[in-house]
């Protein structure tokens, strides 16, 4: 689709298109495409923008990668048609190996999101070759499917567009999750340690950046003044005053 550069939502049409793609390609599932429309939504209300509270979510995601010894970056088909290079970028920044996990999962489904990180630039993506692919053991679901070398024994993992059960699963094992999801309201943003309200086509790109700026000592005091609960709540008062602000808009133009 060719899509004129004054649109109003030229760039929302943009982002659906790779999602297309991504889906006409195979390793974009419908299930995501419907989530993407949720997503899509609560952008709206933020006013498509890196609010505030995202930003110390951000900075406080780029710390735990500074802290973690064992960091996992996990991918998912709607991630890898949105932002592949920026997250071979966070990963080659960080050391954090890429991890194809998948719950509509398929092994073919899984080699083409590896091609599409590969043909992006990554060096190492695992979560793919049978012989590493071990399970969570309180995870029933195909998200249990982990990579022994990655997810297995991360101690802190990020989870772009993730569900809240292997949030929660991962949590129970001891691992740090930090959490993209832009429903402020959703399990993973409530269950997760750190929370980034915020599309990832704009943010993966501002951790990698907040990393480089950062040291280890840094990165200490920014995760021991962190509060996920404080940031969710000043995302939702955001969005309730945006939303009064629309609203007055509205009717002193009726």
């Amino acid at each position: 689709m060719e899509i004129p550069p004054d649109h109003p939502r030229a760039e929302a049409l943009r982002i659906r298109e790779r999602l297309v793609r991504g889906f006409e390609e195979g390793y974009v599932v419908p299930q995501g495409l419907i989530a993407h429309g949720r997503g899509e939504a609560f952008d709206y209300l933020l006013g498509e923008r890196t609010i505030p509270p995202a930003r110390r979510a951000i900075r406080a995601a780029a710390a735990a990668f500074h802290l973690a010894e064992r960091p996992v970056i996990s991918v998912n088909g709607n991630v890898a048609a949105l932002c592949p290079d920026e997250l071979v970028e966070l990963s080659e920044v960080t050391g954090a190996p890429l991890e194809v996990n998948l719950f509509h999962r398929t092994e073919e489904r899984a080699r083409r999101i590896r091609r599409v990180l590969e043909e992006a630039g990554a060096r190492n993506v695992l979560g793919v070759d049978r012989g590493h692919l071990t399970r969570l053991p309180n995870l029933s679901s195909r998200r249990g499917i982990v990579d022994e070398r990655g997810i297995r024994r991360a101690d802190f993992v990020l989870v772009p567009l993730e569900d809240g059960d292997r949030t929660r699963a991962l949590k129970e094992l001891g691992k740090r999750v930090a959490a993209i999801d832009l429903n402020p309201l959703s399990r993973t943003a409530r269950d997760a340690d750190i929370t980034i309200v915020d599309n990832v086509v704009r943010c993966v790109r501002k951790i990698a950046r907040e990393y480089e700026n950062m040291d280890k000592e840094r990165a200490r005091e920014v995760l021991e003044a962190y509060d996920n609960d404080a940031v969710l709540a000043e995302v939702l008062e955001y969005i309730s005053r945006r939303l009064r602000v629309l609203a007055d808009e509205d009717a002193g133009e009726s």
